[in-house]
């Protein structure tokens, strides 16, 4: 049998202008990673990750803590949905059209540092629906259904990997979720839920081999201190 590790990369900066980079807690989250699996003693035999700057750079600094680690391979296929799209083309379209959208990104826009959070995750809940359903589009934003193909391509293409293998992929909250939901049978809309509680730097384990595969844990943490846990 082989395994596959999901780990979603560290905390980046979802907030800031440039949000695709990881912050000095997601830095330190990624290292604790490596030293986690050196602790462990588990070597991958691949080392995968998507193109975008803070699942890179979360591969780069787990492999620096630990050794025997293969060089990493970068998979277009395991970049995240368009999260910045969905907010900064879409929200604008469906808020022109939906009044009760519209209040949503208001309270947002009003929004303390103690509620940002919250009404940040309400207004990208309704915006992530609407999205997968197909019912808010646009030809700048990636659809539901390109990124679940491309997702599930490279899904694939890691359980038909030979036997044996240990597969590390540094990837993002929808694509964690996504495989979970095609892994169980679940809904798409399963999907969208599981990427939501997809804690930053965490680990899911799945075991794979002879035409199945199997999830054995969800959302591990317990690799970073309490005050290290983060989910945004």
């Amino acid at each position: 049998m082989s395994e596959l590790r999901l780990i979603r990369h560290g905390q980046a900066t979802p907030f800031e202008a440039d949000t695709d980079r990881l912050s000095p807690l997601g830095e330190t989250q990624a290292r604790a990673v490596g030293a986690a699996f050196q602790a462990e003693g588990w070597v991958p035999t691949h080392v995968l990750h998507g193109p975008l700057v803070r699942q890179r750079r979360s591969a780069g600094l787990a492999a620096g803590q630990a050794s025997g680690w293969p060089a990493a391979t970068q998979d277009a296929r395991l970049a995240e949905f368009d999260g910045d799209g969905l907010i900064r083309t879409l929200a604008p379209l469906l808020a022109a059209r939906d009044d009760a959208f519209a209040a949503q990104v208001a309270a947002f826009r009003a929004s303390d540092p103690q509620t940002r959070n919250s009404t940040f995750q309400a207004l990208l809940e309704t915006v992530a629906a609407a999205w997968q359903a197909g019912t808010l589009t646009h030809p700048d934003v990636e659809t539901w259904a390109a990124f679940r193909a491309r997702v599930l391509a490279a899904l694939a293409d890691t359980l038909a990997l030979p036997g044996g293998s240990r597969v590390a992929v540094f990837t993002s909250g929808g694509v964690i979720g996504l495989t979970l939901a095609r892994v169980l049978d679940a809904t798409d809309a399963t999907a969208l839920r599981l990427n939501w509680r997809v804690r930053n730097a965490s680990v899911t384990r799945l075991t794979f081999g002879g035409g199945r595969v199997s999830l054995d844990s969800f959302n591990e943490e317990a690799h970073l201190p309490p005050a290290e846990r983060s989910w945004r």
